[in-house]
């Protein structure tokens, strides 16, 4: 069985980009289009590793994150941040993220992250 990642984007060409990549890496792929379908998704699913944007509007990235987190079924799921913001690393880290990717998301770097937090 494949392992899942959760793609959690509010920007569907981003979304559509970031899975492509995941699914050409091996990977199956469950979108979610904002952050209460993230948190839907990421209990209903189940996922291996959730790659979570954090400017998403209604409520931003690092507060689903900790909302994922304080479910007892997602409490040890890898989350990493997808931000175009430089300096929140200290910040997603706080809230539970295992690591940060920087947009523009380059596929190297992807696939190193993936392979990293998927076992």
């Amino acid at each position: 069985m494949k392992k899942r990642v959760l793609v959690v984007e509010d920007y569907e060409d981003t979304r559509v980009l970031l899975k492509f990549m995941v699914e050409k890496f091996g990977y199956s792929v469950i979108e979610a289009s904002g952050p209460y379908d993230a948190i839907d998704k990421a209990a209903e699913f189940l996922p291996d590793l959730i790659l979570m944007d954090i400017g998403m509007p209604l409520l931003d990235g690092l507060s689903v994150a900790q909302l994922i987190h304080d479910k007892k079924t997602n409490r040890l799921v890898p989350i990493i941040a997808v931000t175009a913001f430089s300096d929140i690393r200290d910040e997603a880290m706080k809230a539970g993220c295992s690591d940060v990717i920087y947009k523009p998301v380059h596929p190297d770097e992807l696939r190193q992250m993936l392979d990293r937090y998927i076992v």
